[in-house]
């Protein structure tokens, strides 16, 4: 999988998000982030996570929503439950998915992390091609940026989070990176 020099995969459908803005100078990307998302919570396959991140999302048509009115969020990548994979800001620039954050004593991991949303929900088994699709992605990102650590949004912001939770197999996942 090709990444240019700004951190855009060709492959990946381009929905450009507002929310985000240049890491600071000189920072390297050594963290990817796992997380999960559906909207509303539970329900796959609309446009509502794409919304939200583009800022579009119609706070008024569920009852949820309402709940993430005037949220500014984002993610580099999500990999929706077919597979596909789209990309919102370009790896280069920092999103903003982590929110509060600190992984092995550094705050604000969204400064040096890449998050890559995966469509889904904490008790719901991920599919075979979203674990596909994040292998290759992961692999990609690791040889093309200096990464040392995969992680979950639990690990970086524990008790706030449980994403990816446990109906991710990290086993199966760690196991899919190694090959190559």
């Amino acid at each position: 999988m090709k990444i240019t020099a700004e951190g855009v995969v060709p492959l990946a459908r381009q929905v450009p998000s507002p929310n985000s803005d240049e890491r600071p100078p000189a920072e390297a990307v050594t963290l990817i982030v796992l997380h999960n998302i559906s909207l509303p919570p539970g329900e796959f396959g609309g446009d509502e996570i794409c919304r939200l991140f583009a800022n579009t999302l119609d706070c008024d048509a569920h009852p949820y929503f309402a709940n993430l009115k005037g949220i500014k969020v984002s993610a580099h990548f999500l990999v929706c439950r077919g597979g596909e994979l789209i990309q919102f800001v370009p790896c280069a620039r920092r999103a903003w998915h982590a929110g509060q954050s600190c992984w092995q004593g550094r705050q604000r991991c969204n400064d040096f992390s890449i998050g890559i949303e995966i469509e889904g929900a904490d008790e719901t088994p991920y599919t075979d091609m979203q674990y596909e699709t994040l292998a290759v992605l992961v692999r990609a990102l690791c040889s093309h940026y200096p990464v040392r650590d995969v992680v979950g949004h639990s690990d970086i912001s524990p008790g706030r989070k449980s994403d990816p939770g446990p109906a991710f197999d990290w086993p199966k996942f760690r196991r899919m990176i190694s090959m190559g």
